[in-house]
């Protein structure tokens, strides 16, 4: 697998009472860093969306680093507790 390091995150309620958080993250031997966003309605059942934290980097490794979140549930889990422990709300 590949190294995973997780440079900050954060997670908050928005006016409808849904939680919003991020996770910025880089891989090891890419170029570029993203950010993992989450929504989620009730706490529980959570959407993502991948982009990159900065610059556009190369199209190759961004698709490798979502097919990375969604075949290993444990990265996406880290990634999650990662924000949901910066909004404090662990």
């Amino acid at each position: 697998m590949s190294q995973i390091t997780i440079e900050r995150a954060g997670m908050h309620r928005d006016e409808e009472d849904h939680f919003i958080g991020y996770a910025v993250f880089s891989i090891q031997g890419h170029t570029s860093a993203y950010e993992i966003t989450f929504m989620s309605k009730n706490g529980k059942d959570w959407d993502y969306s991948l982009n990159y934290a900065e610059e556009s980097g190369q199209e190759e490794e961004f698709l490798q680093a979502d097919e990375l979140i969604e075949e290993d549930d444990e990265l996406f889990d880290d990634l999650l507790d990662a924000a949901i422990e910066a909004g404090g709300f662990a």
